[in-house]
């Protein structure tokens, strides 16, 4: 397994408070530790490519994604010239991780209507990918360019096996990552790959060590309850429907129909201890290898984390310490990880 680092996606109302240079210097120093790649995303504040920009000028071996880009946002030739400037700039460390969001961000936000997304994903892949075969880069050998999708309902997780080298994952529990990867699987197998193909990066939610794993769980359902109640309207809501097929489906029709109502604390107050353990690295260092194991026996390669911590130095030690286990879960398997870039 691999680990990455997520940089967040702050609102417009919060971009001023966002302190930009501990971010960056961050990623300089996961970069330092071993993280393998750094990801930023996009909602309704920064924009998912600024970021990435500044930090291939400030790092030399930690790929870059974008987790996501929406693909609706752009014409696919602009998302094409903007993942071959990202690809040049970085030395080929970017990622081109597209997703096709949602209704409310799509239609509310951008003003683009929200259809086809399917066959929407599948064009704008194809374009892409004809534009990046036409071009020539200034750097040795021949341009490559990943794209990694990230999808959630069954037929998109298809298309994702059948055309992207990697899957963006979230609203993942190990214990039923078959909800996602036989869908993957599918899709592979249509075009005479295997799931061993793809890069199967999850979100594996907030990095915490601590022997009072109770303190830690309260403040983490909130997200959860966030996910499942304010992430689309009562009729789309993509994470919900995740977590249905996962069986939860009485909790996430309850804790959907309290955040509706603006009961965000009793909606938060539903979620069940278990869940925040299985959606989260928290607890003992024990806690978290046998979590670390279960991820992979799933079928993980790559873990996309949270780090916490009240300053900077702790959140880089918390990932320091997660980076160490994950090697030591490595090693038990026998897998070595090719040396880090240079």
């Amino acid at each position: 397994m691999k680990v990455a680092i997520s940089l967040g996606a702050p609102y417009a109302a919060d971009i001023k408070d966002i302190q930009l240079e501990n971010q960056m210097t961050y990623v300089v120093e996961a970069e330092r530790l071993g993280a393998e790649s750094a990801w930023s995303a996009e909602a309704w504040g920064h924009d998912a490519i600024t970021p990435l920009a500044y930090l291939a000028a400030r790092t030399s071996r930690i790929r870059l994604g974008t987790g996501i880009m929406q693909i609706g946002a752009r014409t696919p030739a602009m998302i094409a010239m903007t993942a071959l400037t990202m690809a040049t700039l970085s030395q080929d460390r970017f990622i081109l991780g597209l997703g096709v969001s949602g209704p409310q961000v799509m239609e509310g936000w951008h003003g683009v209507r929200f259809a086809r997304p399917l066959q929407r994903t599948r064009e704008v892949i194809d374009i892409v990918r004809m534009i990046a075969r036409g071009e020539r880069l200034n750097y040795h050998g021949e341009m490559y360019l990943p794209i990694y999708l990230a999808t959630l309902g069954p037929k998109n997780l298809e298309l994702t096996g059948e055309l992207a080298d990697g899957w963006i994952g979230t609203s993942f529990i190990p214990e039923h990552a078959h909800i996602f990867l036989d869908s993957l699987e599918r899709g592979a197998r249509k075009v005479g790959r295997s799931l061993a193909d793809l890069d199967v990066q999850v979100h594996a939610g907030s990095v915490a060590f601590s022997d009072a794993v109770e303190h830690l769980i309260p403040s983490l359902k909130v997200p959860l309850a966030f996910y499942l109640g304010a992430m689309g309207s009562r009729r789309h809501n993509f994470y919900n429907e995740v977590f249905q097929r996962a069986g939860y489906t009485d909790l996430a029709l309850q804790v959907q129909d309290l955040w509706l109502q603006g009961q965000r604390k009793a909606a938060s107050a539903l979620i069940p201890d278990e869940l925040v353990l299985k959606t989260n690295l928290i607890g003992t260092k024990e806690m978290i290898r046998e979590r670390l194991r279960v991820h992979q026996r799933a079928g993980v390669t790559t873990l996309s984390v949270f780090p916490t911590g009240q300053t900077l130095d702790a959140r880089l030690n918390t990932l320091g310490q997660l980076l160490d286990l994950v090697k030591e879960v490595n090693a038990e398997n026998g897998i070595t990880l090719p040396p880090a870039r240079v």
